[in-house]
């Protein structure tokens, strides 16, 4: 399987790795037939994200999403980070495998329910 250098650069070295304590917004997504489990972690100043932090178990693709898409979001008004896709998220990273496109789903879902959780509790 050939991974873009960007996918092996984020995986190595992910970016915004880490939980925050007391977030005011959370998600965790999981996919089952693969195994891996996201979770993304937000503070929110003014509906804008102040910080994202993001722990995942699984394979290269899926750290390597949740990296760049925290990047993605950081310092972006909630409706700008909902409107995130899964599609923009693997350009990104100079694509993915097409058996590996479901990481990119699960960081999508995973910033979603990070918001939504976010906008419930407002």
């Amino acid at each position: 399987m050939q991974y873009s250098e960007k996918v092996m650069d984020h995986f190595m070295n992910p970016r915004n790795s880490g939980v925050i304590e007391n977030p005011d917004g959370y998600g965790k997504v999981g996919s089952p037939s693969c195994g891996d489990v996201m979770e993304i972690f937000l503070k929110i100043e003014d509906d804008i994200i102040k910080d994202v932090k993001f722990r995942t178990f699984g394979c290269a693709s899926a750290i390597a999403t949740s990296s760049i898409s925290t990047e993605m979001i950081l310092e972006k008004n909630v409706s700008e980070a909902l409107e995130l896709t899964n599609k923009a998220v693997a350009e990104a990273l100079d694509g993915l495998p097409p058996v590996k496109m479901h990481c990119s789903v699960l960081a999508e879902e995973a910033i979603k329910a990070a918001i939504e959780d976010y906008m419930s509790k407002k």
